[in-house]
């Protein structure tokens, strides 16, 4: 049996088009969970196939790298040492086959760092620009394209998004915050909707670009929206000690919608859910890519809520 949602931001607890930064407790930094084995897997055949696309680095990024894949080996081996185990070989992942230390020196750090945890990883560094994407890697993107992404500052990364592009308040907040993250670790929610179970949802600018004008439904019934998936993004925020690079995690769950209504709090989890989306301007369905079937996803959550 599928197991319940692990995180509902859809509770009112964090909203969309928000920046709801909250404190990360380091131990909980990376989650592991039943999908540990399928997302691991998948992450190796996404670089087997396509590694161009789901990796980049900067030449002179090597230094946070390696301090990211140092504070991974550290964290992993104490917080879950009955699926890690580091020795003078290399990393023994329970399940999966090891990453040798031949293996590491072999790649870049990053890439290392990446394959073992179902976290994305995306490193940024700070320069006469602000702080740009420098090394990444995704292979579980949310409608975005690491490549378009990769080099460019923040408030370019964050153009698209309504009301965080370039010159907007969003923009010099979040600048504000990157500047001033030290130890601390913090954490941050998104959510969205789609139509299948791919981890790999990827989305160039020109494919965004066509969705928002021509508003193509993805949930053309009552049934397909039935069947549609929550997609939920736990990102992390940590400053790197010695680079004085920031890590930004990213770790996906993807829930069916129809699980909400085995959910104990049902109710009041699809009743604050269905409110979100219909908060939502048009500019911001738009983005989402939920112009055409806001209002079928809002009555599948209604009837869940009556459940």
């Amino acid at each position: 049996m599928t197991a319940l949602p692990t995180h509902t931001p859809y509770d009112g607890s964090s909203k969309l088009f928000t920046i709801g930064l909250k404190p990360l407790e380091l131990a909980d930094w990376i989650e592991i969970d039943a999908t540990f084995d399928r997302q691991l897997r998948e992450k190796r055949r996404l670089y087997a196939e396509r590694e161009s696309d789901v990796f980049v680095a900067e030449p002179g990024s090597e230094d946070g790298q390696s301090e990211v894949l140092a504070l991974l080996r550290e964290h992993l081996t104490i917080r879950f040492p009955e699926r890690y185990r580091q020795h003078c070989r290399g990393i023994e992942i329970a399940g999966h086959p090891a990453l040798s230390t031949d293996a590491i020196k072999a790649m870049p750090p990053l890439r290392a760092a990446s394959l073992l945890v179902q976290e994305d990883l995306i490193l940024m560094r700070r320069g006469e620009a602000g702080w740009r994407l420098a090394a990444g890697s995704l292979c579980f993107p949310s409608s975005w394209s690491l490549r378009e992404k990769f080099g460019k500052p923040l408030h370019e990364i964050h153009a698209p998004v309504p009301a965080f592009g370039p010159g907007t308040r969003m923009a010099e907040l979040i600048a504000r915050m990157f500047d001033n993250l030290q130890g601390q670790g913090v954490q941050r929610f998104n959510w969205s909707i789609q139509a299948g179970d791919d981890l790999y949802h990827p989305l160039s600018s020109v494919a965004r670009i066509d969705r928002a004008t021509n508003r193509p439904s993805r949930f053309p019934d009552p049934e397909a929206a039935a069947r549609a998936f929550i997609r939920v993004e736990r990102q992390t925020l940590r400053k790197l000690p010695v680079s004085g690079d920031i890590l930004f995690t990213i770790r996906i769950h993807l829930d069916p919608l129809a699980l909400l209504a085995r959910h104990p709090e049902r109710s009041v989890l699809a009743r604050s859910f269905a409110a979100q989306l219909d908060a939502l301007d048009e500019a911001q369905l738009d983005y989402k890519g939920l112009t055409a079937d806001r209002d079928r996803l809002t009555e599948q959550l209604q009837i869940i809520a009556a459940t």
